[in-house]
């Protein structure tokens, strides 16, 4: 019974990882390009009536990049915990931002 329970345990690890890394930046540079097109103004459609395309709004281009900075910073994370790990390191959150430190 033991090992089930630590099977279920390493499971869900690998769910939440998964959910978070491989649905969760993809979902927020989606919201990322979305935000710059509201900022741009733009429409995904093309209108032969000759209508006017809305007004552009900054705070879609400021939430736009706000986003892709954390999608890098998601990305640059990912980078350093497989580098770390390969020079026999490991990372730790124990401050607020991340520390590498010998094993």
């Amino acid at each position: 019974m033991h090992n089930v329970t630590l099977a279920l345990q390493g499971s869900w690890k690998v769910l939440v990882a998964s959910l978070v890394l491989g649905a969760g930046l993809p979902l927020i540079f989606a919201l990322g390009i979305r935000s710059l097109a509201w900022g741009a103004g733009g429409e995904a459609e093309v209108h032969e009536s000759g209508t006017v395309a809305a007004k552009a709004n900054p705070v879609g281009t400021v939430l736009g990049w706000v986003l892709f900075l954390i999608v890098l910073a998601g990305v640059a994370l990912g980078i350093t915990f497989v580098v770390a790990t390969g020079f026999g390191k490991a990372m730790s959150f124990d401050h607020i931002y991340p520390t590498i430190h010998s094993k």
